[in-house]
């Protein structure tokens, strides 16, 4: 029997992370290159994603690239993919984190009346259809040691609705793409948990609300309404990442690990 310690290495293994330029792609890069997984930082901003990699190279002394690609092209994925694979050899872990579209819309409200059509397309082509692609075009390289593992990042309010009065005084809004975006995650976590078995396990990470710039009469109603008393750290978010990508979650598969402070007990 293997001690926890040896379920838990990733030596050998190599991760790609989308979205690895921002806060929480730094919590997951952080957590499995610290297991000694090789890292690919995937974002859209190249500064972002340069930077990225040479931090975590630096502090964690693992095998680092980065790659800029639009992950709602094909085309695009399927070259990302080919230049990872010259580099690394092999990959391991797939983590579907990249969350936003690089579009300049004003925020939408949260009557249907007032959403905006492209920027439901928009962030739709990331969220969902990009977890889809990358998972796609992954596949067969994670199949190829039979023991691949995919993480699909959603939310919270990817399986609970939106409460409208944390966001009463504030310019803050809830928008449908993201619930159905982060909810459409979840099941395609379940689809592919199902059709990639026994070679690749998927998972899913649905974390609660992130500290960020928030105004202070929101992060009050927030804080009051989640048992923890606060709202998520990205730190918050490591132990989660290294559970579902190591072996200590080796018989778990189509899972959603909720990491929001017990919001979604209520």
């Amino acid at each position: 029997m293997r001690s926890i310690q040896e379920l838990q290495s990733l030596k050998g293994m190599v991760s790609l992370v989308t979205g690895g330029g921002g806060n929480m792609g730094l919590a997951f890069c952080e957590a499995l290159a610290e297991l000694g997984s090789e890292i690919c930082v995937l974002d859209i901003n190249s500064d972002k994603a340069k930077g990225r990699a040479e931090y975590i190279s630096d502090k964690y002394s693992v095998k680092t690239s980065y790659l800029v690609t639009d992950i709602s092209s094909e085309k695009y994925v399927n070259l990302a993919v080919e230049e990872l694979i010259k580099f690394h050899e092999r990959l391991d872990i797939l983590v579907n984190n990249a969350a936003y579209a690089p579009i300049q819309l004003p925020p939408d409200g949260f009557s249907l009346i007032e959403q905006n059509l492209q920027q439901w397309e928009a962030q739709l082509d990331v969220i969902l259809k990009g977890t889809f692609l990358m998972s796609r075009h992954c596949m067969p390289e994670l199949s190829a040691h039979k023991n691949g593992r995919i993480i699909n990042i959603s939310s919270i309010y990817g399986a609970v609705g939106p409460v409208p009065r944390l966001y009463e005084g504030t310019s803050m809004v809830n928008e449908a793409h993201y619930a159905a975006a982060k909810g459409g995650v979840i099941q395609l976590t379940r689809y592919l948990a199902t059709t990639m078995a026994p070679t690749v396990r998927v998972n899913c990470i649905a974390p609660g609300g992130l500290q960020a710039n928030q105004p202070k009469i929101f992060k009050n109603k927030y804080i009051e309404s989640t048992p923890m008393c606060r709202m998520a750290e990205p730190e918050d978010m490591k132990g989660a990442m290294a559970f579902l990508a190591s072996d200590l979650s080796a018989y778990v598969t189509g899972q959603v690990l909720f990491v929001d402070g017990g919001w979604t007990v209520w």
